[in-house]
């Protein structure tokens, strides 16, 4: 995998990532997954509808600066005041548009992965299909925070990727996770996951969204 797949936008990049590994090392270790969910969010200078849902959509800010670095580099932020997420970046530098991360199959460093959630879920009991599914569980069992990893180039240590040990057969798509408005209903189908995977998130519609979960498959 090289950097040119992250050239194209987001919308065109999101499907592409499906099955793709990518790890992260530090101290205590590695953990790497298989990618096996995304959503595709544009920004200012990005081609297609305006996009209600995307951080970037109307201005450059200190909080969403990286989303407008050159290709391949992580955008981190934090959520709701409770966990991060990861985006990576697309599109030449200059223009917002990035891919949130938002399920994975845990494929190596599982126990440190569950040790990192477990700090955060009193020591209960996690599945090895939930140790990544949500982009704040995801975040957290890699380890990815916004003061360390936020503008980090993909392509250099502490993180690797890898193109996927083998093609997906078939993806679905469907309207994005807890998004509100028209931004999460059916007019922006930019959510892709595997079907069948038991790691991918359920759908859940945002504040005042459409009630249609939709999907489709290819």
């Amino acid at each position: 995998m090289d950097r040119d797949l992250f050239i194209p936008d987001a919308l065109q990049v999101a499907p592409r990532l499906l099955g793709t590994l990518f790890s992260v090392d530090s101290p205590e270790g590695t953990v790497s997954l298989r990618i096996t969910e995304v959503e595709a969010y544009m920004g200012l200078g990005s081609a297609g509808p305006y996009d209600p849902g995307s951080h970037s959509r109307d201005r450059r800010t200190e909080r969403n600066s990286s989303m407008f670095l050159g290709p391949g580099h992580a955008y981190v932020y934090f959520s709701y005041g409770m966990h991060f997420a990861i985006n990576f970046v697309c599109s030449p530098a200059g223009i917002a548009s990035g891919v949130l991360l938002r399920a994975g199959e845990v494929v190596e460093g599982a126990d440190l992965a569950r040790t990192r959630r477990r700090a955060r879920r009193a020591g209960r009991t996690i599945k090895d299909a939930q140790l990544a599914r949500g982009p704040g569980n995801l975040a957290q069992a890699l380890g990815v925070t916004r003061p360390e990893h936020d503008g980090r180039d993909l392509f250099a240590a502490p993180f690797r990727l890898s193109d996927p040990p083998q093609p997906p057969g078939q993806i679905s798509s469907g309207p994005r996770v807890g998004v509100a408005g028209s931004a999460g209903g059916p007019e922006f189908p930019w959510r892709f996951w595997l079907p069948g995977e038991p790691t991918v998130s359920a759908f859940r519609r945002g504040p005042n969204a459409p009630s249609q979960a939709g999907g489709s498959s290819r």
